[in-house]
């Protein structure tokens, strides 16, 4: 399955039947939640039986097309299926029980509910909302996918404007020559990674870069909160009243620039991981529990805004597009133990260089990004997770270069 994203450009009408459209699907995702958080035995069927009593109850409901209705009892069904699964499991910590949604984005339409123009460069929305045709601009080719491959189709509100995604049901593979190399990554705060070949990428910091700007964005934000006084202008009071519409520009101002952070981020995970997918056979990464390493309040904001889970995520995508393997595994003393010996050498954060009594000197990246590529040669079966949770299964064989090669004839999937 692939997304293909458009921008469109509706008129303010449109957009207000967009917006209509997303908040019922945010009340149809929300009513089956409390429908099952009241009885705990309820099943799917029954929250898809009430979804069409809800659309006999609400007529806004009934004018938003049944399949968009179905899509939204699914999110819901989902996240409860994700609660019990970490239940069964005895996931540590939290085991994520469903939350009510507050300020839904999107709203998904299936198979019914919409139709592409012969050109494909429009869509129109058939049912009540009365969201009409709507003008796609990308770089995408609609008429390269058959309108059947096309399962899903997404409305999405962005503070930049609305997006419309396409959900294709296509397998992506591309076929390139086996490079023969195995690489390690250890990546941290210092660096965004450093292989087990002694190179370092350099961590590029979005959010550290953004932050003046952010700061100003919110203390606009926070100015529009103060009401006028008795004695100023009235305009100028409705200017600094909360809910105004200066205050909606200055949030939308303030949103804008947290997507630019966020875009920028994305694109740089996307373009490095398929760098090192492309030049290697296997990689080999740590498991990490990003969520659990944020908990420390003195590196949480620099945690969060390197991005590791992103990037793992993308480097195990690409490496079902390019039949490469990639391995994860337990992250326990890669820091502290000798890549060249095994002798634990006990070292704190501050200390940057790996000295051990049997002459091995390195950087201390480069000693554990050698000591993940050694555990991942070592290992046989499942090694862990991959980013979405799943068992991530690997099989390692002496040629890397002949591995990668038969992948493709005998197609075992990550």
């Amino acid at each position: 399955m692939i997304v293909l994203e458009f921008k469109s450009y509706p008129n303010q009408q449109q957009k207000m039947a967009i917006d209509e459209a997303i908040r019922t699907a945010q009340f149809v995702q929300n009513k089956c939640l409390r429908y099952w958080m009241n009885g705990r035995e309820v099943g799917k069927k029954e929250i898809f039986r009430y979804n069409t009593s809800l659309r006999a109850e609400f007529p806004f409901v009934k004018d938003l097309n049944s399949h968009a209705c179905q899509a939204s009892v699914e999110r819901t069904w989902s996240a409860i299926l994700r609660f019990y699964a970490n239940c069964k499991l005895k996931v540590a910590g939290k085991k994520g029980y469903p939350k009510f949604k507050k300020n839904a984005r999107s709203v998904e339409y299936k198979v019914s509910g919409w139709k592409l123009s012969n050109e494909r460069k429009h869509i129109t929305f058939t049912d009540k909302k009365g969201i009409g045709r709507l003008k796609l601009k990308g770089g995408y080719d609609l008429h390269f996918y058959d309108i059947d491959q096309i399962k899903r189709v997404r409305i999405v509100r962005r503070a930049d404007g609305y997006y419309v995604q396409f959900c294709v049901r296509i397998e992506r593979t591309e076929t390139i020559e086996p490079s023969g190399n195995a690489i390690g990554l250890d990546v941290g705060l210092k660096e965004f990674y450093t292989d087990s070949n002694g190179n370092a990428e350099p961590n590029p910091r979005f959010y550290r870069l953004g932050e003046e700007r952010i700061r100003f964005h919110q203390r606009r934000v926070s100015r529009k909160k103060r009401t006028g006084h008795s004695e100023v202008s009235s305009d100028y009071a409705r200017s600094k009243k909360k809910g105004s519409a200066n205050r909606s520009k200055a949030i939308n101002r303030l949103s804008r620039q947290h997507l630019k952070i966020s875009r920028q981020r994305k694109d740089h995970a996307v373009k490095l991981a398929r760098c090192v997918v492309q030049s290697n056979d296997l990689i080999a990464y740590e498991d990490l529990r990003v969520r659990n390493l944020a908990k420390n309040h003195c590196l949480a904001k620099s945690i969060n805004d390197v991005g590791w889970y992103q990037f793992r995520a993308w480097l195990e995508y690409f490496s079902k597009v390019f039949g490469k393997v990639t391995v994860a595994v337990n992250p326990a003393y890669t820091s502290q133990n000798c890549s060249s010996c095994g002798t634990t050498v006990k070292k704190s954060l501050s200390t940057r260089t790996h000295v051990c009594q049997c002459g091995c000197t390195l950087d201390r990246d480069h000693n554990a990004a050698i000591n993940i590529l050694n555990r991942a040669l070592s290992t046989v079966g499942h090694t862990g997770t991959n980013a979405s949770g799943d068992l991530a299964s690997i099989w390692i064989g002496e040629n890397l270069s002949k591995q990668a090669g038969s992948m493709k004839e005998e197609s075992p999937r990550l």
